[in-house]
């Protein structure tokens, strides 16, 4: 690939990045962009970049959208994961994505934490699991030559903390943001646990 930093760019890629800009924190922003750049070097080294299912402004809103209930947009109505996907709608919406490709993204969004799942649920949800959980180091697909580059670009804190007690916080909003067995659940059970074992 020419520039594996390159983003996309036009009307959807600049309002789906702006809108993470603004609505979460930095490091979260940066570990959505680090999905999607890991996402596309994936999507590149399986040789699936000319797949008639492979559509990069979707993987990039997709990647990028992911977390978008963990900033000031996310109330607590449903799990970070649900919440965030119904949030990513508006924007594909409001710029004319077709009804099919809105669902594509938020299926990709919904199922992004479900291992198991996601890797079978079609090129863009495989692609958007993969992404972001290679930044969260659960996957080494990637060499580090190859890591290197986003990691310079877009630094990473040491550590999932910033991501994980952004999805506690959003867990601990409401008996429905965490659902029994749900990611925000289990995080939100170890944090309730840890600070009574402290006390």
């Amino acid at each position: 690939m020419e520039n594996a930093l390159t983003l996309p760019t036009g009307p959807l890629a600049d309002a789906s990045l702006a809108m993470a800009r603004q609505s979460v924190s930095t490091e979260i922003a940066d570990h959505s962009i680090r999905s999607f750049l890991f996402a596309r070097l994936i999507a590149e080294q399986e040789g699936s970049l000319h797949d008639a299912a492979y559509d990069e402004d979707l993987l990039f809103a997709a990647c990028v959208l992911h977390d978008l209930a963990l900033g000031r947009l996310g109330v607590g109505k449903a799990r970070f994961e649900v919440e965030g996907a119904d949030l990513a709608v508006s924007v594909l919406t409001e710029h004319g994505v077709p009804a099919a490709d809105v669902d594509r993204v938020w299926e990709a969004i919904a199922l992004h934490s479900l291992a198991g799942i996601a890797d079978r649920r079609g090129l863009l949800t495989y692609l958007t699991h993969k992404g972001i959980f290679s930044d969260a180091g659960s996957f080494a697909d990637l060499d580090a030559t190859r890591r290197q580059p986003v990691y310079a670009r877009y630094p990473r804190p040491a550590g999932p903390a910033f991501v994980w007690d952004a999805i506690v916080e959003h867990a601990a909003l409401s008996d429905a943001a965490a659902p029994p067995f749900s990611m925000g659940a289990e995080l939100l059970r170890r944090r309730r646990a840890e600070a009574a074992s402290a006390s």
